[in-house]
């Protein structure tokens, strides 16, 4: 029986969120939107089996075509990134970080990330992380002047904490990672050098971004923001530490591996290797490009000035609201984003005074840079609009554009 049988809630909700995807722009930094083919391989007859272990060495029978299917990830991955080892059950981002730490790191020992406010990550030592709670977070943080990344500034941190690991990576910072630099600055104090490219993974992948895989100790990563797969996370290091990262994955961290996901991820990462997907990541950076000119152009202050990548940070205080109410608006009339806090922000984490704003999903429904002017005058007219004031119009042309790029893959 199918699902609208057997579960009229679940179906209805389902149909309700596809219509929700098609009928807004997305723009949230983390979001996309898989191919269906992604979407098929996480739906299939892989979520049935159990596959303890690893290919060649699972504690099951019967997982001959799950062997096939992880190795096929497996190698994709490598090659993609020019890695020796990948590791592709971690079930999402955080759990693929845990991995990394307890492989290397005792509790207690120092940790030094960017700061969450500066547009770091929970996991990367945030205090209501297990990452702050098990280890002794440190952080480094953006030049209060530029908004940017200080790699004297970083070093000199380091020097002063001398951890034991040092992160790269974040969530909401705008600019390129200078990867031989934090290398650097790794090797003088002693530390190992973790790379978190979750946002960038994508843009990585298709050479439009440097690749942290040859400075890096570890790199970890999510499948589902950039990269386009499905919701997941994977690890890339040295046969150094191959054999023990994927014991502490499984069996310390986790049990059977959610095949059906992998096998999304294995599509996913098929896809990355063509040369269509280089194509879209430059349309992503030039979306993001257009969209961060569009708005500054219109006089809202963009942190750090803009971007060089897929996401840009608002700071919306300046147009007199809060990210809260940024985000409020903007979903009113049909454009999806997320409050964030900005550099030195003075607002609570609920609150925040910034929004965060990425073009992956606009992208994949097939926004180009004229749709991103239109669609940056829509958000600053949003934002700048009078309490109270009639959001209709905006909300028609946002409608406008839904229409003229339906999501891939949705019957309308």
């Amino acid at each position: 029986m199918s699902l609208r049988e057997v579960d009229a809630a679940v179906y209805q909700a389902i149909r309700a969120e596809e219509r929700r995807q098609s009928q807004h722009l997305e723009l949230i930094a983390s979001e996309n939107w898989t191919s269906v083919a992604v979407r098929e391989a996480v739906g299939s007859v892989m979520t049935d089996k159990y596959a303890e272990g690893y290919p060649a060495h699972r504690y099951y029978g019967g997982c001959e075509n799950v062997d096939t299917v992880e190795d096929l990830a497996r190698d994709r991955l490598k090659s993609l990134f020019g890695a020796e080892h990948a590791n592709v059950q971690p079930h999402a981002g955080a759990p693929a970080n845990l991995a990394v730490y307890l492989t290397v790191l005792k509790p207690g020992d120092t940790i030094l990330g960017l700061e969450l406010s500066h547009g770091g990550h929970l996991t990367h030592g945030s205090a209501v992380s297990v990452s702050g709670q098990l280890y002794n977070a440190q952080h480094y943080q953006v030049d209060p002047d530029t908004e940017r990344l200080n790699m004297d500034q970083v070093r000199e941190r380091a020097r002063q904490v001398r951890p034991a690991m040092i992160i790269a990576g974040a969530s909401a910072y705008p600019r390129t990672w200078d990867f031989a630099a934090f290398r650097s600055i790794a090797d003088e104090v002693g530390a190992l050098l973790m790379v978190d490219m979750a946002h960038f993974a994508g843009l990585v992948a298709a050479d439009l971004h440097p690749n942290p895989v040859p400075h890096s100790d570890f790199v970890t990563s999510t499948t589902h923001k950039t990269l386009r797969g499905p919701r997941g996370g994977f690890i890339l290091t040295t046969q150094k530490w191959a054999k023990a990262i994927d014991k502490t994955v499984f069996p310390g961290l986790q049990g059977g591996p959610l095949m059906h996901v992998i096998a999304g991820k294995a599509v996913a990462f098929h896809e990355a290797l063509q040369p269509a997907f280089r194509s879209y990541q430059a349309q992503v950076l030039a979306n993001a490009q257009a969209l961060a000119s569009g708005l500054s152009e219109r006089g809202l202050r963009l942190v750090s000035g803009g971007t060089d990548n897929h996401l840009m940070l608002v700071d919306v205080k300046a147009s007199g609201i809060t990210g809260k109410e940024a985000q409020d608006r903007l979903s009113a009339v049909g454009i999806t984003v997320n409050k964030n806090a900005i550099p030195f922000d003075r607002e609570k984490p609920t609150v925040t005074s910034g929004v965060r704003l990425g073009t992956p999903q606009v992208t994949t429904r097939g926004l180009n840079e004229s749709d991103m002017d239109e669609l940056a005058d829509i958000i600053a007219g949003v934002i700048r609009a009078d309490s109270g004031s009639d959001l209709q119009t905006y909300q028609q042309r946002v409608k406008k554009l839904t229409d003229m790029y339906p999501l891939p893959g949705v019957q309308q």
